[in-house]
């Protein structure tokens, strides 16, 4: 513990890191692998099956089982439901898989850090032999050394803390592996699913070839029947559009009709209107041709 308190605080951090980490990575690997076991053991009927990651398998397997009978991907359901419900234990899994190496590359990082700071303080006592106060200081060389170990203490310290939480918890994957309890869990939620869930469902997939063809039939009779009910409906819904145009086409007609009856009026007018006109020009030319003939006249009386 001395040798600790005597430590740069920029090696107790990274070794509280490392400690920290490796803490949470032990917690981490019992909780899933509590987990994954207990859900194993539902299956397996020790336990009460009422979990919300078994209802969604159980529920989507049986809707792919309604569909496709037996040519069902169970594994691919099964995959999709651990995707699904138990993300946060993947998630766990997957710090797992890498916390060995992490314990190992922050002990690393330590190590760097270490000898970074024993070469600065070796670097600076040494500085003091270019300068006339060299035997003055010879009395400090002691303290510059210390100084300088200190720095190869924060070296071998964090590796070694690092290197040692990876092998604990190497071998505590070793025997509590999550993936292991993963696949068993997997591997018997398979077994349950095709020889215990699925002879209790029933399905619309074809047995054989009579029964895929008796499918089509009924398949085609149902699409012939939803046909004649929309052309019906089709048919009502044009009848009904008839019916409700049948008084704006009587109101047309009438329009239509009055129109053309003006049109009518207005031609007897216009040919009155003309006869009219042609008698008054006949009138006007008789009217001048008389009064030619006056003129003419009463030319001839003023000559003689």
């Amino acid at each position: 513990m001395s040798k600790l308190s005597a430590m740069p605080p920029v090696g107790l951090v990274v070794i509280v890191v490392i400690l920290a980490l490796f803490a949470l990575a032990v917690v981490l690997l019992f909780i899933t692998y509590a987990r994954y076991s207990r859900l194993a053991g539902m299956v397996d009927g020790n336990l009460n099956r009422d979990n919300a990651f078994l209802r969604y398998v159980v529920n989507d397997f049986a809707d792919a089982y309604k569909r496709y009978g037996k040519d069902i991907n169970t594994p691919a359901i099964i995959a999709k439901g651990v995707s699904a419900k138990l993300s946060g234990s993947l998630l766990c899994e997957r710090f797992l898989n890498n916390a060995v190496s992490l314990f190992v590359t922050l002990g690393l990082f330590g190590t760097f850090l270490g000898l970074s700071l024993s070469v600065s303080s070796l670097t600076e006592m040494i500085g003091y032999s270019n300068t006339s106060e060299w035997l003055s200081v010879l009395d400090s060389v002691g303290e510059g050394l210390m100084s300088a170990l200190s720095g190869m203490g924060v070296a071998f310290y964090t590796s070694l803390v690092g290197v040692a939480c990876s092998i604990i918890l190497t071998l505590l994957r070793s025997i509590f592996s999550t993936q292991a309890a993963r696949e068993k869990l997997e591997t018997r939620l398979e077994l349950w699913l095709d020889h215990d869930v699925a002879p209790t469902l029933p399905t619309e997939a074809p047995k054989d070839d009579s029964d895929l063809v008796r499918q089509m039939i009924l398949a085609l009779n149902k699409t012939a029947d939803s046909m004649d009910k929309t052309l019906t409906g089709a048919t009502d819904e044009l009848k009904n559009a008839i019916n409700a145009s049948r008084a704006p086409i009587a109101a047309m007609n009438k329009t239509v009709e009055s129109f053309n009856t003006g049109v009518r009026d207005f031609s007897e007018f216009n040919y009155n209107l003309r006869g009219t006109v042609e008698r008054m020009d006949v009138t006007v030319r008789d009217l001048v041709a008389g009064l030619r003939e006056v003129s003419r006249s009463l030319e001839r009386s003023g000559r003689s």
